[in-house]
């Protein structure tokens, strides 16, 4: 059964940028792009799959292909937000979550 556990306050993540949070046992990145009515919110699997580090938080947000998309800190591969594929390599995708803001706070579904 899946719920939704609250991460932080909605302020708390810088727009245009990622945070990472813990959502039961397992590291999440969480990135805001935007700000105020466009602002859109992404939930994906901190874990780069090319490095085998959880570092895809700290990396560069933006658009490519038409596209929003992460930037791996380590070996740059690209990973759409919205749905975590690979644009480098089409047999890689990392995994996405449903997310949300109520009351002002940022919500992941576990």
């Amino acid at each position: 059964m899946s719920k939704w556990i609250e991460i932080c306050q909605l302020d708390q993540v810088l727009p245009d940028s990622g945070t990472c949070a813990l959502v039961n046992d397992k590291q999440v990145a969480i990135f805001r792009i935007g700000n105020g009515a466009d602002q859109k919110l992404y939930a994906v699997d901190n874990f780069d799959p090319f490095s085998k580090a959880n570092v895809l938080s700290r990396g560069l947000v933006g658009d490519l292909k038409g596209e929003i998309v992460v930037a791996s800190p380590v070996y740059k591969q690209h990973f759409v937000l919205s749905n975590g594929q690979c644009q480098e390599d089409e047999t890689v995708q990392i995994g996405t979550y449903p997310i949300k803001v109520e009351n002002g706070m940022v919500q992941v579904q576990s």
